[in-house]
């Protein structure tokens, strides 16, 4: 990290309390409460519809997928998302709740038995609700899967909510990429030690998302006490200024996916000494034009990032076998 961020790591700006609708520069969208409410609502017109159903479109059977170590578990290298599932698009409330409403509980429990169908042993998901109910019910139906927790952003303000979470027996729980930039950008960021203490202490692999490569290496540097990384190829929650200076002075509306990201983010996960599960692969489903585009994505990825590391891919398989296909791009990519 640079020598010039040192002294702001001992600043003390009041931050304020964090939680979903707070955020300004949200990995997702603003107004998420409201979007929330409209797919709670949504989601129980749909169960029930007659048409609603818990059929997803079936994935083509495959075997287990090559894994690696993580900690004393092992995962498979392609990893599924959850932000599909629970309507978190990285586009519009529109394709949100778009998503959203389809996943009824039993199209998700459905969706989560097709991933083991095709060869997958990992799914990672941001704590919520919704997720704690259906995680609950997959597994009393004898469900396979491991889970990856991701925390909200409002966790390192809530100490209960690690207990909580724990419920749901994670292999790991990591700090939301939202809080890890945000103390990053207001010079705090020996604050998230607290809260991924609390986390090792809950007797859990503690994770750090990130968006910034600094981030990682900051980490790395000071030697902290975590387990694995969760690491965006896209830092595309800048803070507006750094977008002004890089864009001459004005910023597109909406997320901002720059090709130059990926390379600079492989390249510390590469020099990472523990454990990193790269995400934002396909820039949030602004390269799946065509599934040849969908498989040069990944293999980039794969390429960039070290053998025993994994991808986080969210899957839709409302329309076709994302999953199957997916999974398939894996093997043929490791295989070549």
């Amino acid at each position: 990290m640079q020598d010039e961020q040192e002294p702001l790591m001992n600043g003390m700006i009041e931050l304020e309390p964090i939680d979903d609708t707070s955020m300004q520069r949200r990995d997702l969208f603003r107004g998420a409460g409201t979007l929330a409410a409209f797919l709670v609502a949504a989601n129980r017109s749909a169960a029930q519809s007659p048409a609603a159903g818990g059929k997803v479109p079936e994935a083509k059977p495959g075997p287990l997928l090559p894994q690696v170590p993580f900690g004393k578990y092992r995962i498979t290298r392609l990893i599924a998302g959850a932000n599909p599932i629970y309507g978190y698009s990285h586009f519009n409330y529109v394709f949100s709740a778009h998503m959203g409403e389809y996943h009824t509980t039993e199209r998700v429990l459905a969706f989560l038995h097709e991933l083991e169908h095709a060869g997958l042993n990992t799914w990672q998901a941001s704590w919520s609700e919704r997720l704690e109910t259906d995680w609950l019910k997959y597994k009393e139906q004898g469900g396979k899967l491991q889970l990856l927790l991701l925390s909200r952003p409002g966790f390192n303000d809530q100490p209960e909510m690690v207990t909580r979470a724990m419920k749901l027996k994670p292999m790991g729980i990591a700090q939301h990429g939202g809080s890890t930039n945000r103390l990053w950008d207001a010079g705090q960021f020996d604050r998230s030690l607290d809260y991924l203490k609390r986390i090792r202490d809950a007797g859990t692999m503690v994770g750090l998302s990130c968006h910034n490569p600094l981030e990682v290496e900051y980490a790395e540097e000071k030697a902290w006490d975590v387990d694995y990384y969760m690491t965006s190829l896209y830092y595309m929650i800048r803070p507006r200024a750094e977008f002004e200076k890089l864009l001459g002075g004005q910023v597109p509306l909406g997320e901002i996916y720059l090709p130059s990201d990926p390379p600079r983010m492989m390249q510390t996960v590469r020099k990472a000494k523990k454990p990193c599960l790269a995400y934002k692969v396909l820039a949030a489903g602004r390269t799946v034009n065509s599934p040849q585009e969908v498989k040069e994505r990944m293999g980039v990825a794969l390429d960039g990032i070290k053998p025993t590391d994994a991808v986080i891919i969210g899957m839709y398989q409302r329309f076709n076998d994302q999953i199957g296909q997916t999974a398939q791009f894996m093997r043929e990519i490791l295989a070549g």
